[in-house]
């Protein structure tokens, strides 16, 4: 039970309140919460929230990353991972070439595999359905979450199929789950300037309706560190919750700290500790129709994912082998990590570690 006592700051407060009545919070409080300095306040009222939705669990998953190609049409200045067709370092990845990757990881011990690639207009859908067949026949059990929002548009407009039959197919050849990639930040100005060719954020909304309706469940992210506000973040938020609300289809947030190394969006501030505590308590506080909410150690690295487990976070990521895209653009964490090392981080924060898989 949250001791009430102990949030002295009066816009905290009322936060707590609203907390402890179960009484979403609004964007007024989410800009509060995103621009205070009583963080110990503002993790206690996220850790009762946390832990009145997950008690003390903690999960962790141990997977493969797929990055089938690094070739885009997009070239969105957030990206250093993306390449042009025929240029240095581009690539693409046979069936054969993801078969092989995909029985040495089976070795691991692996129970999901997470795709995601650039927008490649050389690669058909057939491809892609069987890339998916390809997985469930080398293991039937593997969890399949495959392909962002940005990319289900893309192969629906390219094949003239309606979403609603595409993620038919999809879940026909073995689709099990959605990422939550390329929501970045929905404002139209903020976005304009960081992925001008990607898909609108209401888009990317429609394509996320589409899939809740279809029975898959998603989950959504946000890229800060960048350009963007705290009104900004606080719309993001409200977006996601609104569409929460009438699908229930989002089953993890995913905050996502930008790495501007190796990209070409000019970014001059670097996010703080107390910032990643404010993003992802704030997001615990206000989501309160989703369950989880991911804070990935490759991403944050090993001590602050800890950390943040006390400020809202229930699940910290997965080993992710093979990773590419976040090392692209500068992450210095390892890019795989074992399952012993997942299970310390959270046992070493006070949780008990639950292996899982997208589908909880």
């Amino acid at each position: 039970m949250m001791n009430i006592d102990m949030i002295h700051n009066p816009v905290l407060r009322r936060v707590a309140e609203k907390a402890l009545s179960g009484t979403p919070v609004d964007e007024k409080d989410a800009i509060a919460m995103l621009t205070t300095s009583d963080i110990v306040e503002l993790g206690h009222i996220a850790d009762f929230v946390r832990r009145r939705e997950n008690g003390t669990k903690a999960y962790y998953g141990v997977n493969m990353n797929l990055n089938y190609t690094n070739v885009c049409e997009l070239r969105c200045p957030l990206c250093a991972y993306s390449r042009d067709e025929g240029e240095e370092g581009a690539f693409t990845l046979s069936l054969d070439e993801i078969e092989k990757r995909v029985r040495g990881a089976v070795e691991f011990g692996i129970d999901e595999v997470h795709i995601v690639g650039g927008l490649n207009p050389s690669l058909s859908l057939d491809y892609f359905l069987e890339m998916l067949r390809l997985i469930k026949r080398i293991k039937p059990d593997l969890f399949i979450v495959a392909f962002t929002a940005t990319e289900y548009e893309y192969f629906a407009r390219r094949s003239g199929m309606e979403l609603s039959e595409l993620f038919r197919a999809m879940i026909d050849a073995g689709l099990g789950a959605l990422p939550g990639g390329g929501a970045e930040i929905f404002d139209p100005g903020v976005r304009g300037r960081i992925a001008p060719r990607k898909i609108s954020g209401k888009r990317w909304l429609e394509v996320m309706r589409e899939a809740h309706r279809a029975g898959l469940k998603t989950n959504a992210t946000m890229l800060y560190n960048h350009i963007e506000e705290p009104s900004h973040i606080a719309d993001h938020l409200s977006r996601i919750r609104e569409l929460q609300n009438e699908t229930g289809g989002f089953k993890t947030f995913v905050p996502l700290p930008f790495h501007a190394e190796n990209t070409a969006l000019a970014v001059e501030k670097q996010a703080t500790g107390f910032d990643h505590v404010r993003i992802y308590a704030s997001a615990r506080i206000f989501l309160h129709n989703i369950p989880h909410i991911k804070g990935l150690w490759m991403y944050l690295g090993e001590k602050l994912a800890q950390v943040m487990l006390h400020f809202g976070v229930d699940d910290i990521g997965a080993t992710y082998h093979y990773e590419k895209v976040v090392h692209a653009a500068g992450a210095t964490t390892d890019d795989v990590g074992s399952e012993e090392r997942l299970r310390r981080i959270i046992e070493n924060a006070g949780m008990a570690p639950v292996r899982a898989t997208a589908a909880y």
